[in-house]
């Protein structure tokens, strides 16, 4: 398996962001007639070459597959919720978006003909919302995807430091047109270069950056929206709730964001980075424990984050600066580590990016233009924030019961600290700014079968319940990003066809906090009717909650 990757640290990263996919089976509630009006709508201004159908369409597939980052709602026909067997279902049709018009014109031929929209763009969604429908709910499994990946134009301005990027061009793709604009130029979001910019921004958008510029969000200008009406909308026209609402709510639940204009953010010509591992015996456990402290205090320009996997944990940095000074700095703030001038790797922004997800900056930066996905593990991921630092015996007993076993895999400790700080939760929907740091977990499998799915749910389900006591409560805080739908999912207002707001309060105040019931007020105004929606979609805020 080793040999798959370059290095192991590539492994590891790749293992991170390489997120829930796509579905096995097909079954739909509405009549022939109803999809068959549908696809004759479809036909009148979309391309047949763009259009795949389920199963008539022999392309279907390998569309469908194009962007799958997970096997696990792949090769699993049904697949184990928290608490009941839950079916995974195919869409009935993807159509391959070229220009706006053809987002348009899906959008307004399933709103007449009763077929919901799901919208992908670089395909990472932990629970594979983007293009499976995950539930028993027929009125969720009668859905048709708009793959958005061929809307990928960038155009940057260098004069102003600002870009147009469509929503289906990959971080990588941004990063690198950034750079070739002009070495300075950074843009803050996550350090996946396959992860598709819609998801990211729509999202909130946390990456190595965000210490110092805040979220991918944060840097967001305009946009370009396709409304539930097929109406196309810019910042001006679309109105300040919309705009606030997309820039971290999730765009999928109020339209289909088809471009985004973002500010792009002055980096130092060098950067420093450096990866240092400190075994358990190496007071690796004394060493996670003072950086919960440390790494959100640091100075702005520097960003400290843990991978704990394999018995060892691995501090990675970025430093947007010189070794000389870097080393100063830590020194001066976490002496214990040992960080030394040997640890150091100066090269330009844009190369740290291929570190950050290679493991290694010898490769050239062109690497983050593949978008290729071939997957061949197993994937379910749950997250945390932590307000107050856990204590060590905490720390001792995760490792012990949890990151000794022969099924573990990853955490991830991401510091908040800095600008992220100093903006107000609601700003945007993000509304997790003030926590200490971020804690994800991650369990990863490499074979099929309902044994080996069990034991590796148990192992991400029993590290959560066991940070229950030290992790953020009232509601615990989860980064919509990190889907997760063991949280809980959508059900339907009875004797209505609109999702219900107080059931999906569940799950929506852990993802958004006081920031929910404002989203579901925006979801009213603009999809009252809840045509765009899955399981953990925002549903509009009914009269009596207003």
């Amino acid at each position: 398996m080793a040999a798959r990757t370059p290095t192991m640290v590539h492994l590891l990263v790749t293992l991170v962001c390489f997120l829930i996919s796509s579905a096995r089976t097909s079954s739909s509630s509405a009549s022939s007639s109803d999809v068959d009006a549908f696809l004759s709508c479809l036909s009148a201004d979309v391309p047949p070459s763009i259009m795949h159908l389920h199963p008539t369409n022999n392309n279907f597939s390998s569309v469908l597959v194009s962007s799958v980052r997970n096997l696990r709602y792949y090769d699993y026909d049904v697949t184990p919720g928290p608490d009941t067997t839950t079916i995974v279902s195919r869409p009935l049709a993807i159509v391959a978006a070229t220009e706006p018009a053809h987002v348009q014109t899906t959008v307004v031929c399933g709103r007449r003909h009763s077929v919901h929209i799901r919208t992908r763009s670089g395909g990472h969604d932990y629970e594979g919302l983007s293009y499976a429908s995950i539930d028993v709910d027929p009125h969720r499994r009668h859905f048709a995807v708009l793959d958005l990946a061929a809307l990928r134009a960038i155009h940057v301005d260098a004069s102003r430091a600002e870009a147009w990027v469509e929503s289906g061009a990959t971080l990588g793709e941004l990063y690198y047109a950034a750079a070739a604009a002009n070495s300075t130029f950074g843009f803050p979001a996550g350090n996946c270069p396959t992860v598709g910019v819609g998801g990211q921004l729509s999202g909130g958008g946390f990456g190595s950056l965000s210490r110092k510029y805040g979220l991918s969000a944060d840097n967001v200008v305009d946009a370009v929206v396709v409304d539930a009406e097929g109406r196309l909308l810019n910042r001006s026209t679309m109105g300040k709730d919309l705009f606030w609402a997309i820039r971290g709510g999730g765009g999928e639940s109020f339209g289909v964001v088809v471009s985004w204009k973002v500010r792009l953010v002055p980096v130092t010509e060098t950067v420093t980075v450096f990866s240092i591992r400190r075994l358990r015996n190496e007071s690796a456990v004394d060493l996670i424990t003072k950086w919960q402290a440390i790494a959100p205090a640091l100075p702005r320009d520097l960003y400290l984050r843990v991978l704990v996997q394999n018995q060892q944990a691995n501090f990675v940095a970025l430093f947007l600066g010189r070794c000389g000074s870097l080393v100063d700095t830590m020194r001066g703030h976490f002496p214990d580590l040992g960080m030394a001038e040997r640890d150091c790797q100066e090269m330009s922004w844009v190369k740290s990016a291929v570190f950050f997800f290679y493991g290694t900056a010898d490769l050239p930066a062109e690497v983050l233009l593949n978008r290729s996905s071939n997957p061949y593990y197993y994937l379910k991921v749950k997250s945390d924030h932590v307000q107050e630092a856990m204590p060590r015996h905490a720390w001792e007993s995760i490792w012990s019961n949890w990151l000794e076993k022969p099924e573990a895999a990853l955490l991830m400790l991401d510091p908040y600290g800095g600008r992220m700080g100093s903006i107000s939760p609601s700003a945007t929907p993000f509304p997790h700014r003030n926590y200490l740091y971020q804690l994800q977990f991650y369990s990863v499998w490499y074979e099929n079968g309902t044994a080996e799915l069990e034991k590796r749910m148990s192992w991400v389900r029993g590290v959560y319940e066991d940070l229950t006591p030290y992790v953020s409560k009232n509601p615990r805080a989860v980064y919509v990003n990190y889907r997760d739908l063991d949280l809980g999912t959508n059900e339907l207002e009875e004797g209505s066809n609109v999702t219900s707001y107080a059931k999906a309060r569940v799950w929506g105040e852990k993802y958004f906090n006081g920031n929910f019931k404002r989203l579901a007020a925006v979801k009213s105004k603009v999809d009252p009717h809840d045509f765009f929606r899955n399981e953990q979609s925002i549903p509009p805020l009914p009269a009596a909650a207003k």
